[in-house]
């Protein structure tokens, strides 16, 4: 699936050196295509809940998701600051 910039999605899987976990919400700011049968993939800006920055990190397309209608958005504390 290609994803437009700017497009929130949530990640799919755990990435422990950022810091972030499957669920958590971060906006698309850049694409990379795939090369030689490469997976596509996205740098992505993920803000805390009063929308500072706390990471930019680039993941393969196959570890994020999009939003869905029957999906809430909930808060949770960060071990650490990430920036």
């Amino acid at each position: 699936m290609a994803y437009q910039l700017f497009t929130r999605v949530a990640l799919r899987e755990n990435l422990p050196e950022s810091g972030l976990q499957p669920g958590d919400v971060a906006t698309i700011v850049e694409a990379h295509a795939g090369r030689n049968n490469q997976e596509a993939g996205y740098s992505l800006e993920v803000f805390n809940a009063v929308g500072e920055t706390i990471a930019i990190i680039t993941v393969r397309e196959s570890q994020i998701e999009p939003l869905a209608p029957d999906e809430v958005l909930h808060v949770r504390r960060l071990d650490e600051v990430l920036v």
